[in-house]
């Protein structure tokens, strides 16, 4: 199902032009729980991956917390549909408690925890993006390469997995991989996505409002500027209109490949590559959520009536994937090379 980003509330380089030249083209993806192929775009689903390359295996450490029992990747899957099926059934019915008694058993033995891992584990898949949905994801100098593939490593080093990336042919890979290997405990349960297919959708984005020079950012603060808008400002961010464009003018949230980077944990980083200095551009968001309190209106029409979430899901987290208590890992690349080591950031 295709879904569409409403308008913004209007065009912002009428009122500040010098935002035009900064505009970037993002593709917001849209995940929304399914069962892709290895042949689809989508999050969470099996790689079209050779059968004679070498799997990704993380090194560690992967260090207990001693706080968190660590699961399998199964039993996280097992666990989800004991609750939606609990949660589906009719209150007062013979499982008015909830579950049934195999169901509990279940849940009681994947509670229990798994041993800790040890040595190298296999990475998990995050992400699979075909050129052809998201073209702008097609590396310099590899004008064959038309797939990504992301992996990451289901335990924090430290503060959130560590991915890898994966650029290939898809039409060289004529042998499959049927079965590939899965770590044999996760960290977190949130670090395990859930399927799901991908509805890709181009906006257009403008830079964060700390990625501004001096004289926007004050032009932006200045509530009398944004009168020429009339009603199509919200009059609640006066004191702040700083915040109206950062909200509903700027960047989307949610997954997405290339746009700009969303900044509020912590101030601006450097984002150069190690390898030759070159300023890094945004390649994924893996967002813990599609939109909250604050950018709502970025939800495409009808979104929250169409995809319920089963109850305890945080709002708009179709993938299940939450990343250092909810915000978002931004994956930056070079745009010299595709073989620069990338860059992981929470934000």
């Amino acid at each position: 199902m295709s879904r569409t980003t409403p308008p913004r509330p209007f065009d912002v380089t009428a009122l500040f032009p010098q935002l035009a030249p900064l505009a970037r083209t993002a593709t917001r993806l849209h995940p929304r729980a399914g069962s892709p192929s290895r042949h689809d775009s989508s999050v969470g689903g099996p790689l079209l991956w050779p059968a004679g390359e070498p799997w990704p295996y993380c090194d560690g450490p992967h260090e207990w917390d001693q706080v968190n029992e660590p699961t399998s990747p199964a039993d996280v899957r097992v666990q989800r549909r004991i609750h939606e099926a609990a949660a589906n059934r009719p209150h007062g019915g013979p499982h008015a408690s909830g579950y049934t008694d195999e169901e509990r058993a279940a849940l009681e033995r994947i509670n229990a925890g798994r041993p800790w891992p040890e040595g190298p584990i296999a990475m998990l898949p995050v992400a699979q993006l075909y050129v052809r949905d998201v073209p702008l994801l097609r590396p310099p100098g590899q004008a064959d390469a038309d797939l990504l593939q992301v992996l990451w490593c289901p335990f924090d080093h430290p503060e959130h997995p560590r991915t890898a990336l994966v650029r290939r042919s898809a039409a060289e890979v004529t042998d499959v991989l049927d079965a590939p290997p899965e770590p044999p405990a996760v960290q977190f349960s949130d670090y395990v996505p859930q399927p799901c297919l991908l509805s890709p959708e181009q906006v257009t984005e403008y830079p964060h409002f700390l990625e501004l020079d001096k004289e926007l950012r004050e032009r932006l603060a200045d509530w009398s500027r944004w009168q020429a808008a009339g009603d199509a400002v919200d009059g609640a961010y006066a004191v702040a209109p700083q915040e109206f464009y950062t909200n509903k003018l700027s960047v989307s949230p949610g997954w997405k490949a290339g746009g700009w980077s969303r900044w509020g944990l912590t101030d601006l980083v450097p984002r150069a590559c190690s390898a030759c200095g070159t300023a890094m551009e945004p390649l994924l968001t893996i967002a813990s959520t599609e939109w909250n309190g604050g950018t709502k209106d970025w939800a495409p029409e009808g979104d929250r009536a169409r995809d319920p979430l089963p109850p305890g899901v945080p709002p708009a987290n179709y993938t299940r994937i939450v990343v250092a208590g909810g915000y978002a890992l931004q994956l930056h690349v070079c745009p010299v090379s595709a073989d620069h080591p990338h860059l992981e950031l929470v934000q």
